[in-house]
């Protein structure tokens, strides 16, 4: 599907490590360079790189899965698309799978990437990967 994202990457860090930095404010701001606010509970909102990315927490699963509403600030008003993080142990680490579905297709090159300035590796996982080590 053309509005569909899907990514996989292995940490050292364990499964409950992975997922308390990406529901943490501090850490998640530590890991982006980007000021954070996350309400870490089901229904919880969130804002992320000062507030280009902003939504809700849909489904905690702790240590396993995120479920969020995701949208960014410069699309239209109401557009939300869904972003599934799910964590599987892999001996004493974790594999994270990341998969981003419903977003306006317009949008597609910049969140796999594809531009510079933007992309799920670039502003997520990578600095993700080099925070937990």
């Amino acid at each position: 599907m053309p509005d569909t994202i899907h990514k996989e990457i292995d940490f050292t860090a364990s499964p409950r490590r992975v997922y308390e930095a990406l529901l943490d404010s501090k850490q998640f701001t530590a890991f982006s360079g980007a000021p954070a606010q996350i309400e870490p509970e089901a229904g919880g909102a969130f804002s992320c790189f000062d507030g280009v990315i902003t939504g809700r927490n849909i489904e905690l699963t702790p240590y396993r899965r995120i479920v969020q509403a995701w949208r960014v600030k410069m699309w239209p008003e109401g557009v939300y698309s869904l972003v599934t993080f799910d964590l599987q142990e892999r001996g004493s680490g974790t594999r994270l799978a990341v998969l981003h579905q419903g977003f306006p297709g317009e949008m597609r090159a910049q969140l796999n990437g594809e531009l510079p300035e933007g992309g799920w590796n670039r502003r997520y996982l990578d600095p993700l990967k080099r925070y937990l080590g």
